[in-house]
């Protein structure tokens, strides 16, 4: 029988000084989980999507030859979940949400996102249900975090 040790890593807005811990999920999402670790270290702008309610993202080129499958899912996800969500180029064309005005066919991007507080419905007008993969959850400053979330415009 193999022993893993549980994995974790660091999460940080390096503008507002604040960051937090968050444990890889490996018994619930292998493959996201090993994509994202195997991509480390991984630095960008980080985006509020209000929209969506509690959500802190950061968009990324694809950093694996397959997109994962979706593994544990949600639709709801919760304080503290970190979240994997693929996109299509032409899927993040449209205004009214804030992405890219210009359509990009043939592109994929990578959203990785933070949710920070609690009643979060991932279910977008133009497309509908938007499940995300739960790949992990913070463990530690989620507090501090969710201050610096709210104040992130």
């Amino acid at each position: 029988m193999e022993c893993m040790t549980d994995r974790h890593i660091q999460i940080s807005l390096v503008k507002r000084e604040v960051h937090c811990t968050a444990k890889l999920l490996d018994d619930r999402a292998p493959l996201t989980c090993a994509a994202v670790w195997d991509a480390l270290p991984l630095s960008g702008d980080v985006y509020h999507a209000k929209y969506a309610r509690n959500e802190i993202y950061a968009l990324f080129p694809p950093f694996t030859t397959s997109e994962p499958p979706l593994e544990n899912p949600t639709v709801t996800p919760i304080p503290g979940d970190l979240c994997y969500f693929s996109f299509s180029g032409t899927q993040l064309g449209t205004q009214s949400y804030g992405y890219d005005r210009e359509v990009h066919p043939g592109t994929t991007v990578v959203d990785l996102a933070l949710f920070y507080e609690r009643n979060n419905l991932l279910l977008n007008g133009d497309v509908g249900w938007v499940p995300g993969i739960v790949w992990g959850q913070v463990v530690e400053g989620l507090e501090a975090m969710a201050e610096a979330c709210a104040d992130l415009w």
